[in-house]
């Protein structure tokens, strides 16, 4: 199994940038794909997933209304939007895979841990 992320950039402040992960290898039906993000000194935070069902989207409290999840199955690709960016959202952005049986998510517990294969990472610098 093999994720590759990127997209990643410099943006400044107010800006947009949509990072993407595609994900190879992978074979289950049953999964899910989840967005992370870790700052220098800081420790590794969720910020979304989606299942198998284009219904299950997630997001963590802290980027609700600014980032969006989107995925083009075709392509096996994973794509995160994100708008209003802010310096405090620089970091290395990593996707990560799993094995999930369910169709929605209804905690962070749910969503954010228990991953089992991660790519590289991108880094997005927020900054004018």
């Amino acid at each position: 199994v093999q994720l590759q992320a990127s997209g990643g950039g410099l943006v400044q402040p107010g800006g947009s940038l949509n990072v993407s992960c595609v994900v190879s290898g992978f074979t289950s039906a049953n999964y899910a794909i989840g967005w992370f993000r870790q700052a220098p000194g800081k420790e590794r935070e969720g910020l979304s997933c989606i299942g198998s069902s284009d219904l299950s989207a997630y997001y963590a409290d802290s980027v609700k209304g600014r980032f969006t999840i989107s995925r083009d199955r075709a392509k096996n690709t994973v794509f995160l939007q994100m708008n209003s960016l802010k310096p405090e959202d620089t970091a290395v952005y990593y996707c990560a895979t799993k094995t999930f049986y369910g169709l929605l998510f209804f905690s962070d517990d749910q969503c954010f841990t228990g991953y089992e294969y991660w790519g590289q990472g991108t880094l997005v610098t927020v900054s004018s």
